[in-house]
């Protein structure tokens, strides 16, 4: 099934609010992050905002990379 809407995946399937207690917004590199907190200190990116489309081909940004 496809599911074509302009809605967030997490705002369809919604997780437990744990996951977003410790998500902050970041400003790296000139764009606006949302990443996770880690015990170390740093942050794993969990979202992007940006409005230019080549931020999203560029693999800095890639949801899932840790930042230190």
């Amino acid at each position: 099934m496809i599911l074509y809407t302009p809605l967030a995946h997490n705002d369809i399937f919604p997780v437990e609010m744990d996951a977003y207690a410790s998500m902050e917004s970041v400003f790296y590199k000139g764009r606006t992050l949302f990443a996770l907190r880690k015990q170390d200190g740093s942050y794993q990116i969990q979202q992007l905002l940006s409005t230019d489309p080549q931020d999203y081909l560029n693999s800095e940004f890639a949801p899932g990379r840790i930042l230190s």
